[in-house]
């Protein structure tokens, strides 16, 4: 804990060194520090004259890679922060300061366990491109082929691990002192972040899973995923088929190229949810540094480090809320959030339609290319709150990719309509999962499970046969409910066969009484009412 502290304490440090003195404010545990360090003589502080997006951009850098993901994540959404801040931000995405060659040179020969010269024909010492985990270096394999190299930086992995210990700290606290921590449950946010940068950590994750995005995609047009050589991949080094293609950020060359830019921001948007719903296996950092078009207008992706994986269930549910919103059925929205179990099953269905119905009306009463997925999804957050709805942390990759694809959409193209392509692919989808083609489709998945099983039904049928013949099949079961039952409903049919009985008695002395004359009923008509009564009698006072 005190060593957290400590690292708290150094981002105020930074922050106030840059001169980003406003962002120390948010720090409750820094503040008393703020005046003692705001009287530091303005001229020690680095590059005090600079613009503030500089200034911010070179203190995430400082601070070190989770933070330059942050920064990462706020240049995919220039609607939401400042021009000037978003020009800075961008430089993040492929601009962060390399790490010397030779370092990469003996990272990748210890790792691959033989000389540069024995792998390469050709390797460029200078890196072309350097992220906040790793830097990538041009090379041609002896064979030829033209590649990428990309390189872990020494020492990432004890940075993260510090970071991650303060974000793991932060997140308990909040458990213990935040009313809305049961609700946003921070501490499995920052397991699941835990889990994605770990992953993003090992090269040779990164390879498979560029291996099975390019299999999902084989032969596609609508985007392109090179292919590795495992041969050459190691946890810290990873050589892939080098691409080419016009950097998705650079507009004007994409123009130049004629390509219609409409209907590649379109395609961008079908790429997701094909990957989300069709696959359920998603590229979960598709920022503009990580894109590339090639000059036929296809995209072309590098940089799998971070993927999304969505479960059957959680692709139904989601489907369901989507479609409700672009068909502004609010009812369906809050109904399918109840039966996910998304908010307390209390919740009061019309209440929450309601809710909705406030929220997005007036968004959707705007033009489209007003229309911000991302302003509708906080808006939303707000209604949650209201609801109690605790945030879903297995979904958070997914709405972080959703919203990088609306503002990578907007880059491209302004009035980019998420609904125009995402609601037939949606409606496409639920049809296939719902109806006769859905039943279709399970049979001809489960045909194989059947045949092998097929030579086995007559012998398993015999003897199940056998054994009934002989009463020898026997259910057990040891839920104790059921057996409650089970005494319940015999108790039950004792009673009515007493009761039966009873009446029957009752109706046989009736019988057997001449003309219905009680004075001159025999002996046994009495006897037989008499039992008859009884038994009713027992059966009505028995519990």
């Amino acid at each position: 804990m005190v060593k957290n502290i400590f690292h708290l304490y150094r981002i105020a440090r930074v922050l106030i060194r840059h001169n980003l003195d406003e962002f120390v404010v948010a720090l409750k545990l820094a503040r008393p520090w703020t005046m003692m360090l705001s009287a530091i003589p303005r001229k020690w502080r680095s590059h005090y004259d600079e613009p503030r997006g500089v200034r911010l951009r070179e203190a995430l850098q400082e601070l070190g890679p989770v933070f330059v993901k942050f920064g990462q994540m706020l240049s995919t959404r220039p609607d939401l922060i400042p021009e000037d801040i978003h020009a800075e931000l961008t430089k993040l995405q492929d601009e962060v300061p390399p790490f010397p060659g030779n370092e990469a040179r003996q990272i990748i020969e210890q790792a691959l366990d033989q000389k540069l010269s024995d792998t390469f024909a050709e390797f460029e010492i200078e890196s072309t491109a350097s992220a906040s985990v790793a830097q990538v270096h041009f090379a041609t394999l002896i064979g030829g082929k033209e590649v990428v190299v990309k390189v872990l930086r020494p020492g990432v992995q004890e940075i993260i691990e510090r970071d991650l210990d303060l974000l793991h700290t932060l997140a308990e606290l909040a458990d213990k002192y935040w009313s809305e921590a049961p609700r946003l449950k921070p501490q499995e946010i920052v397991e699941d972040y835990d889990k994605t940068i770990h992953d993003e950590l090992n090269l040779m994750r990164e390879a498979a899973n560029a291996s099975q995005l390019r299999v999902n995609f084989q032969d596609s047009d609508l985007i392109y995923v090179p292919e590795v050589y495992w041969d050459y991949c190691r946890q810290n080094v990873m050589v892939m088929e080098r691409i080419y293609g016009i950097p998705v950020r650079d507009v004007e060359k994409i123009k130049a190229a004629g390509i219609d830019l409409r209907k590649l921001a379109h395609d961008g948007v079908e790429i997701f949810f094909t990957q989300a719903f069709r696959d359920g296996f998603f590229h979960a950092d598709m920022h503009p540094g990580n894109i590339f078009v090639s000059e036929e207008g296809q995209y072309r992706a590098v940089d799998f480090g971070i993927m999304g994986t969505l479960s059957d269930a959680d692709k139904r549910y989601l489907a369901e809320n989507l479609l409700g919103f672009f068909n502004r059925d609010y009812r369906a929205v809050a109904d399918a959030h109840i039966r996910a179990g998304w908010v307390p099953p209390d919740t009061v269905a019309e209440d929450f339609e309601g809710a909705i119905r406030t929220v997005c009306e007036p968004i959707f009463a705007k033009p489209i290319s007003e229309i911000s997925f991302g302003t509708l999804l906080i808006d939303l957050f707000r209604i949650a709150r209201r609801f109690q709805m605790p945030v879903q942390p297995q979904l958070v990759l997914l709405q972080k990719t959703l919203l990088n694809i609306e503002g990578l959409g907007r880059q491209l193209y302004d009035d980019l309509d998420l609904w125009e392509t995402a609601k037939p692919f949606l409606e496409r989808w639920m049809s296939e999962q719902i109806g006769p083609r859905a039943a279709l489709k399970a049979i001809r998945r489960e045909l194989p499970n059947l045949a092998t099983l097929a030579p086995e039904i007559p012998g398993l049928a015999h003897q199940l046969l056998y054994r009934l013949k002989n009463d020898e099949l026997v259910m057990r079961t040891r839920n104790e409910e059921v057996a409650l039952l089970r005494k319940q409903l015999e108790l039950s049919a004792s009673k009515n066969r007493r009761l039966v009985a009873g009446i029957g008695l009752i109706a046989l002395a009736a019988v057997l009484t001449p003309g219905n004359h009680l004075e001159s009923a025999p002996l046994i008509s009495w006897l037989l009412g008499l039992g008859g009564v009884v038994i009713i009698a027992i059966n009505w006072l028995r519990k």
